[in-house]
């Protein structure tokens, strides 16, 4: 494994533009581990099939098919909803891990952003980040992020959303809102971009060095 750096933390907490940046950065490929999840959701949908079904919702994670992960509509509001109800299915996120892990593996290094990258996918990552903020301030970039995208959608629906989504992914037993032991947490809820990713730049690298004197 090269030098992987896990971004974990709750949906809207700036994860993504951080794992954006810092593989902008190093060179190194980001995959947002999201996508995966909401593809699934939206091939479930788009086949006439209950989000309810795990057989179905398992079928479709195997048979995801990476391209759909560029498609457009696996970003929109209703994806991220049904992607949080494919994700409660443990034999859909063990289905999606070897995808993860085979990206983890990549050489020299890779950047993946999600819920359970420092934990499950790639625990032995050198750099692990959790990245947070409170549910208002997320509700409010997701929101942005929406109304900018054309849907018409207000700040309360947004926030109740993330309230469902938080309260969903904290009841399972295997939740993957657990933050690794070794990762360092970073609350983005006072910060800009720039702050944050410049935040996350210090903390990776710290980690960086420490794992290439672990290297010798």
């Amino acid at each position: 494994m090269g030098f992987v750096i896990a971004v974990d933390g709750p949906a809207a907490s700036g994860k993504g533009t951080i794992a954006v940046k810092l593989g902008a950065l190093y060179g190194y490929p980001v995959l947002d581990s999201g996508l995966l999840y909401r593809a699934v959701g939206v091939k479930v949908l788009e086949r006439g099939q209950d989000l309810g079904d795990e057989a179905a919702a398992l079928d479709a994670a195997r048979s995801l098919d990476p391209a759909e992960l560029e498609q457009p509509r696996v970003r929109t509001r209703a994806a991220g909803e049904a992607a949080s109800r494919v994700a409660v299915y443990s034999p859909v996120r063990r289905a999606l891990r070897e995808f993860q892990q085979a990206f983890a593996a990549r050489e020299p290094g890779a950047v993946i952003d999600g819920r359970d990258i420092g934990t499950v996918i790639a625990p032995h990552a050198p750099a692990k980040l959790y990245v947070t903020a409170t549910p208002e301030v997320r509700a409010q970039r997701r929101w942005k992020q929406l109304t900018g995208q054309g849907e018409a959608v207000t700040f309360e629906e947004i926030l109740a959303d993330i309230r469902v989504r938080d309260e969903r992914d904290s009841a399972r037993a295997d939740s993957p809102m657990t933050m690794a032991a070794d990762a360092v947490l970073l609350d983005t809820t006072e910060m800009t971009i720039d702050a944050a990713f410049d935040a996350a730049r210090r903390i990776v690298e710290t980690a960086r060095s420490r794992w290439e004197t672990a290297k010798g």
